[in-house]
């Protein structure tokens, strides 16, 4: 049976995910900024609790991690890079190794740039990527503790993954991030369109989240440092993409639109 996956706005702009396995009755929660909202869901979804996932150890993805820990007497599952951040872990993961909500199995990976420590949570048989703040929709987190490098290969390896992947991550920046976006890639059609749809999204009062890596490879600034003509909007036609993705960061960093 597919994983049940719900989307919960918390803090001012974060989203909180829980992952149930119907199958087993097991769920996880993903990056719990705040407890409220997470008890909110679980007490309409009449489930228990039995995992934190986290990708990462900024507050408003660890905040709640104590109280639910206390509350259920559930496993902190978090990044083993940045073990010493993260409260209340238990089990410490990094790429090659796989964490479990009941019968589904997520393959770990190591997508460090925004901080040393980052994981990513693929889901391959659900089509679900649980990415924290590394990627976003039309964007990706500012680079707090990583290099270039190291950031640029994380995407790369996200954008790797099936284009039918379901993107989850944790903020509704999307109008935002597409504002600059066409700053640098503005004569993309798929990231025009892409406009359009999120503003009517939106107006509606509906979630961004989640995207998909098909939708990321074609409009998503990030994801396309290799190439030629987001190269030349930050004046490095011949730089390489670990060179121009700095340059779309420290564009992205400075942009007030």
């Amino acid at each position: 049976m597919p994983l049940d996956i719900r989307l919960m706005p918390a803090l001012r702009d974060n989203y909180v995910f829980l992952v149930h396995d119907p199958e087993e009755g097991v769920t996880a929660v993903v990056d719990p900024a705040e407890e409220a909202p997470v008890l909110a869901a679980l007490d309409a979804a009449g489930w228990g609790l039995d995992l934190i996932l986290n990708t990462h150890h900024h507050p408003d993805h660890v905040g709640a991690n104590r109280s639910l820990k206390l509350r259920f007497g559930l496993t902190v599952v978090g990044p083993a890079a940045d073990r010493d951040r993260i409260p209340g872990i238990d089990v410490a993961v990094g790429t090659g190794d796989t964490a479990a909500v009941g019968a589904a199995v997520a393959r770990v990976y190591d997508v460090p740039g925004h901080t040393r420590g980052h994981i990513a949570y693929w889901f391959e048989a659900d089509a679900a990527v649980f990415v924290g703040d590394t990627l976003f929709a039309g964007g990706c987190g500012r680079m707090f503790e990583g290099t270039p490098a190291q950031f640029w290969t994380s995407l790369d390896l996200l954008r790797g993954l099936p284009d039918e992947t379901r993107v989850f991550c944790a903020h509704e920046y999307t109008a935002a991030n597409l504002r600059f976006a066409v700053t640098v890639d503005g004569d993309n059609a798929a990231l025009r369109r892409r406009v359009a749809e999120v503003a009517a999204t939106r107006a509606a009062g509906a979630p961004t989240v989640p995207s998909t890596i098909g939708v990321e490879k074609a409009t998503n600034p990030f994801l396309r440092c290799d190439r030629p003509e987001v190269a030349a909007a930050v004046g490095l036609p011949r730089g390489s993409p670990a060179a121009v993705f700095g340059a779309v960061r420290a564009a992205k960093d400075g942009f007030r639109g």
